[in-house]
C-alpha cells in the first residue's frame, strides 16, 4: 500500500522510511476494504460512506492514530475521517479499529490538499483538526508548512458554517504562525480573541508525546476558529 498524491513540486510532508509491522502490514489485507476510503474515486457522500447522517470530524496527519481512535471511541455519535500519508500508522490504525468494530472511523492514505479537493463535499464537515503538524522551522522550509493563506482557503468551503477549525502545536513559532495566517483569513473568527488561543477542548486527548513534553516544560498551543461565512 503506498500513499495516494497528485503530482505537485511543493508538499506539506515527506515519505519517511519506517518499517511496517506484519500486523500492520495484515490489515491493509483485512481492514482496507471496509476502512479505507481511495483518493482517485472521487467525491464521496459521507452519509452513505457510514451508513447514517451524523457530524463529520476530519483529521488531516494523524500519525500513529492513538488520538483519533481514542475520539472515535469517546464520540460514537459524530463520524470521523482521518488522512496520513504514513503506512505504518494507517495499518496501526485500521488495524486497532477493525478488531474493535468501530464503524465511526474512515481513512485515506493520501495528501490532504488532494483529498479536500477531489473528495469532500463542501459544507460536509463540522469539526477539521490538524494536530502538531510538521513545523518546518528552518526559515528555507517555511513554504512547505501545511498552514498557508491558500490552504485556510481551499479548506474554508468544506466546513459547514459554524464549523470549527482545531489546530494545535508544540512549536511556539508554528503557533504564532497559525494565529497570524488564521487572524487574516477571510471567514473564520474566535470566541478566544484577547490571545488567539484556546484552552485545550475536553475532545482533544493528550498524547504521550504531550505529556512528555509537559515534564521537560514544553508549552501546547491550541487554536479554535468558526467558520463564519
Amino acid at each position: 500500500m503506498k500513499p495516494e498524491f497528485k503530482p505537485k513540486s511543493i508538499r506539506s510532508f515527506v515519505i519517511r522510511a519506517g518499517r511496517i509491522t506484519v500486523g500492520q502490514k495484515n490489515a491493509f489485507d483485512t481492514w482496507w476494504p471496509t476502512l479505507g476510503l481511495s483518493l482517485f474515486k472521487g467525491p464521496i457522500d459521507p452519509e452513505q460512506v457510514f451508513g447514517r447522517k451524523a457530524p463529520l470530524v476530519l483529521e488531516i496527519g494523524f500519525g500513529m492514530g492513538d488520538s483519533l481512535l481514542e475520539m472515535a471511541r469517546n464520540e460514537l455519535d459524530k463520524n470521523f475521517i482521518g488522512i496520513e500519508v504514513h503506512p505504518p500508522g494507517v495499518g496501526r490504525l485500521i488495524n486497532v479499529a477493525g478488531q474493535e468494530g468501530l464503524s465511526n472511523l474512515r481513512v485515506y492514505m493520501a495528501d490532504a490538499m488532494d483529498v479536500l479537493e477531489d473528495c469532500i463535499p463542501d459544507g460536509s464537515i463540522d469539526r477539521l483538526q490538524l494536530y502538531f503538524p510538521d513545523p518546518w522551522h528552518k526559515k528555507k522550509h517555511h513554504k512547505r508548512r501545511i498552514l498557508q493563506p491558500a490552504f485556510v482557503q481551499k479548506l474554508r468551503p468544506k466546513l459547514a458554517t459554524g464549523g470549527v477549525f482545531h489546530m494545535a502545536t508544540d512549536w511556539q513559532a508554528y503557533a504564532e504562525h497559525m494565529l497570524e495566517v488564521m487572524n487574516a483569513a477571510p471567514g473564520f473568527a474566535t470566541d478566544f480573541s484577547e490571545t488567539g488561543y484556546a484552552p485545550r477542548p475536553d475532545y482533544r486527548p493528550i498524547t504521550k508525546f504531550e505529556k512528555r513534553g509537559e515534564r521537560l516544560g514544553h508549552g501546547v498551543w491550541d487554536l479554535l476558529f468558526k467558520k463564519t461565512s
